[in-house]
């Protein structure tokens, strides 16, 4: 099978690549390498990737913006994929506010351009698309919450589902952009019969993640405490999210890619799921004990496009693919520890 990637030397696309690549597969990675500059970071985080996928043999490496609609027209024409798996994407909310326009094409118009290669190069070919939780915007907090000690809950919802509704809400222009590619990657299922998947995904953390404070929190979090420096919260910290190991992710993708071909434009809500859930307050406690370090945490106001609590309710993914969450919060924030203390040199 061949597995084109684009956004392969982000941290979800690097690990599908390792993923099928070590499963024989031909795996064509794409990749425009801006991850760095979208976050004004000195740290060569897609770059050391981009390095990681060299040593594999079946893996092709080609730097090429999404947005190049002649690129990906001639790119895919010539691989002729059997699965794309797009998560190229500006991650941001933030930079999201600064520059709507540059979010839009990344997200959006990029998004429409591969559906449009692949279609026109192997339209029985299957299409993934990374979405986001986003996409519900503030519709989430009129979920009813409860209060805990270090944490708020969803009050009698043990998570959103895929139906919950998308309407009359704000959704800050990340979460816009995201959900016209979403929209498109359903309606290319609908129009032209293509096999899509569009995964809604809510916090996925692991190795080779480089956190910044306004994407990947958990990763973020991890190297501050690692390197003793302090950490800001917006808001209380009892604000929580479904968090889910990357390779956990890998294997929904895989679970989608070997279904039915009748499974055409569904979404599925992906994450953690309620029994997977850490706030920013439990997450600073295990890294005390994970690190032996305590930071110095300052606190600033709630950002209006945070939500209290977030939760994916993952009993779709889970009926029809069978699969599950494998890997703990406690474990897997172990494991980002470990490896961030196996590669200081890449954080300093």
């Amino acid at each position: 099978m061949k597995i084109l990637i684009t956004g392969g030397a982000g941290f979800v696309g690097s690990h599908c690549a390792e993923y099928f690549a070590n499963k024989k597969n031909k795996v064509v990675v794409i990749d425009n390498l801006m991850r760095s500059k979208i976050f004004g970071s000195k740290h060569k985080s897609v770059e050391y990737n981009w390095d990681y996928l060299s040593q594999f043999k079946n893996v092709t490496l080609i730097k090429e913006d999404v947005r190049n609609q002649e690129a990906m027209t001639r790119i895919l024409s010539r691989e002729k994929p059997d699965v794309v798996i797009h998560t190229a994407g500006q991650p941001g909310v933030r930079y999201s506010l600064d520059d709507p326009m540059e979010d839009y094409s990344i997200n959006a118009t990029g998004t429409i351009i591969l559906l449009e290669a692949l279609r026109k190069a192997n339209p029985k070919g299957q299409f993934i698309f990374c979405s986001t939780n986003k996409v519900y915007g503030n519709n989430v907090n009129a979920i009813p919450i409860q209060t805990r000690s270090l944490r708020y809950e969803f009050k009698n919802s043990k998570g959103v589902k895929e139906d919950y509704d998308i309407d009359l809400t704000g959704h800050t222009p990340y979460g816009v952009s995201k959900l016209a590619g979403d929209l498109y990657a359903q309606d290319y299922a609908y129009v032209y019969g293509m096999k899509t998947g569009i995964f809604r995904m809510s916090c996925i953390y692991g190795t080779r993640q480089f956190g910044f404070e306004d994407q990947g929190w958990v990763a973020w979090f991890s190297i501050r405490y690692f390197f003793g420096e302090p950490v800001t919260i917006y808001g209380d910290g009892k604000q929580i999210r479904d968090v889910l190991w990357v390779e956990d992710l890998v294997r929904a993708f895989e679970a989608f890619i070997k279904s039915d071909d009748k499974l055409k434009g569904e979404v599925f809500n992906m994450g953690g799921g309620p029994d997977n859930t850490l706030s920013l307050l439990e997450l600073t406690n295990y890294l005390e004990k994970v690190t032996k370090r305590k930071v110095k945490i300052h606190y600033a106001d709630w950002r209006k496009f945070d939500q209290k609590v977030y939760v994916s309710d993952v009993s779709k993914a889970e009926k029809i693919f069978r699969w599950k969450p494998q890997v703990s919060p406690p474990e897997g924030v172990k494991r980002l520890v470990d490896w961030i203390s196996s590669n200081p040199k890449l954080f300093k």
